[in-house]
Parts: C-alpha cells; sequence; structure tokens
C-alpha cells in the first residue's frame, strides 16, 4: 500500500506516535493470529497492520537518520 493510499485509508495513523502504533500493531497481530475474525475483519486488520509497520519503519528510518546526522559531525 502506498503512502498516499494509505493516508486515505487510515488517515488517522500518521498523528500517531511511534509506541502508539506498535502496540496498536502488536494488538492487530494478535487478533490475526488467535484466528477468530471472519475473513473480510481480518483483511481490514491486515491492510492496517501493514499501515501502522510501516509507519513505524517511518519513525525508526527517521531516528537512524538523525543519529547518523549527529555522528557524523562529530
Amino acid at each position: 500500500m502506498a503512502d498516499a493510499e494509505t493516508e486515505a485509508t487510515f488517515p488517522d495513523i500518521a498523528q500517531l506516535r511511534y509506541e502508539d502504533a506498535r502496540e496498536e500493531l502488536i494488538g492487530i497481530v494478535a487478533k490475526l493470529e488467535a484466528g477468530q475474525a471472519p475473513l473480510e475483519d481480518s483483511m481490514q486488520l491486515w491492510r492496517r497492520g501493514e499501515a501502522l509497520a510501516a509507519h513505524c519503519q517511518k519513525w525508526l528510518d527517521g531516528a537512524q537518520a538523525e543519529i547518523e546526522q549527529a555522528t557524523a559531525k562529530d
């Protein structure tokens, strides 16, 4: 799912802090692993989980870039 599509489908994710997105993602994984949701619900959870994972990765990439930038100055 592309960033623009993700933002259109799940606009609230862009506002989440890393920790909040990660916690929600953990909950989604648990629900999917339990296998109790109907297929349509599981697919929606999967899509949201993918969007949350991408959001978390953006946070991590940004943090890594800041660290690399800060340590390169030393």
